[in-house]
């Protein structure tokens, strides 16, 4: 549970073994994987549409139907990490969400393909929780955040890779090539992942199981309840801000600007160095003063940064802009991990970490249909500048719900 009473484990040496290091590099590879996938849909959307004859709202509902797939595979693979292991349950997410990204370069119509991005999604949603588990699990709590901004730097690196690569490829293999290319960081992971143990912690709690399910845990009383659900407003307003403004992102540029999509490539790619850089610091900086005032100083940042971005017409200024207003929007992703890991005993940390983050994903989903709904009755800087009012909602929730645990050794008792 989240309160302290329970027998806690002995913190986790300040020493980094290889068997972090693996943890670290397959959780991050895998999230790289993710990435990539989700940010590619955003900029084949145009040609997927045209070529499948798709409405606007259907081709919107393609990265809705992955994100409430994700909730689905959140909840599922969470608990049954928390119950048969981080490494064995991590290894099928990265089968299911490789084999049905493949599935989809060969989708016929909208309905196939509708299918095989839902199921996709189901693989997805295990990945960024289990991972950031394994990595809080393994490595010491003095580092704990940082490493988990790295796993998150994976994910940056694959929207990077998606950004960059997408304009060179697309043209040559074509979106269902651009699909099938998306199967093969899967592997890297895979055989990263073969190579895992699973974390001392999870051994212990293993051999003194809980009671009560995980799911229960995550409301197991008053303050653990409070807890959750500020999670889950947190993780609900980093998706809807991240997916609103990235999907659209570069569909924007082009019909405002005019940029071909090599233009909108390199726009996005500044936008997404700026929170890959947001990210990393996020981590060093909540490792040294802690969580609450990490979080609260990047979520004031977003909130200007947003309005401050709504507002600019120059498009050099929208270039520096943009990768500022990312440092903030998406730094945040960085702290998750450790965040989560601190509140809940290993007998529900997978559980929490999968299922909040992915409630907040599915939340996200939405934030592509209702940047697009505003957007297309009040301009895409009006809906943009609008998401300042849910930074805002997101800084109330840390500042009365969420406690500050930073470098707390994981608790395993069995609740």
């Amino acid at each position: 549970m989240a309160n302290q009473s329970a027998p806690t484990a002995a913190p986790i040496p300040d020493r980094v073994t290889p068997e972090a290091w693996k943890a670290l590099w397959g959780s991050a590879i895998g999230y790289a994987m993710d990435g990539f996938d989700l940010l590619i849909l955003g900029f084949m959307m145009r040609l997927i549409s045209a070529d499948l004859h798709l409405t606007p709202a259907e081709g919107g509902s393609l990265v809705t139907a992955t994100l409430v797939g994700a909730v689905i595979g959140g909840l599922v693979f969470g608990v049954l990490a928390d119950r048969l292991g981080r490494v064995r349950v991590l290894t099928w997410t990265i089968v299911l969400f490789a084999v049905f990204t493949g599935m989809c370069a060969l989708a016929q119509g909208y309905w196939d393909l509708l299918a095989w991005r839902t199921i996709a999604g189901i693989g997805l949603g295990g990945e960024f929780g289990i991972g950031m588990t394994l990595v809080a699990e393994a490595w010491p709590a003095s580092r704990r955040a940082r490493v988990s901004s790295y796993v998150g730097l994976g994910w940056q690196a694959g929207v990077l890779a998606a950004a960059l690569l997408t304009p060179l490829l697309l043209p040559v293999i074509g979106w269902r090539g651009m699909f099938a290319l998306g199967m093969f960081p899967a592997i890297v992971a895979y055989a990263i992942r073969k190579g895992l143990h699973e974390p001392q912690a999870f051994v212990a709690q293993a051999a003194r199981p809980s009671t009560r399910s995980s799911l229960r845990l995550l409301v197991a009383d008053a303050a653990t309840t409070r807890i959750s659900l500020g999670l889950f407003i947190l993780c609900s307003v980093q998706n809807f801000g991240y997916y609103g403004v990235m999907i659209w992102l570069p569909n924007y540029l082009s019909t405002r600007f005019g940029f071909g999509l090599t233009q909108s490539a390199a726009w996005t790619s500044v936008t997404i160095i700026g929170m890959a850089i947001g990210i990393y610091v996020f981590g060093h900086v909540a490792d040294r003063i802690g969580r609450r005032p990490a979080f609260l100083g990047w979520m004031a940042g977003a909130a200007i940064m947003v309005v401050l971005y709504s507002r600019l017409t120059d498009p050099f200024a929208l270039l520096v802009a943009g990768a500022v207003m990312g440092f903030f929007v998406n730094g945040m992703l960085g702290g998750y991990g450790a965040l989560m890991s601190e509140l809940y005993p290993t007998a529900a940390r997978a559980t929490a970490q999968n299922v909040l983050f992915n409630l907040g994903r599915a939340v996200g989903g939405f934030g592509p249909v209702a940047v697009g709904a505003i957007a297309a009755s009040y301009g895409f800087s009006t809906a943009i500048a609008l998401l300042t009012v849910l930074y805002i909602i997101d800084m109330l929730a840390m500042w009365f719900l969420i406690p500050e645990r930073a470098g707390a050794a994981l608790e395993q008792a069995a609740a």
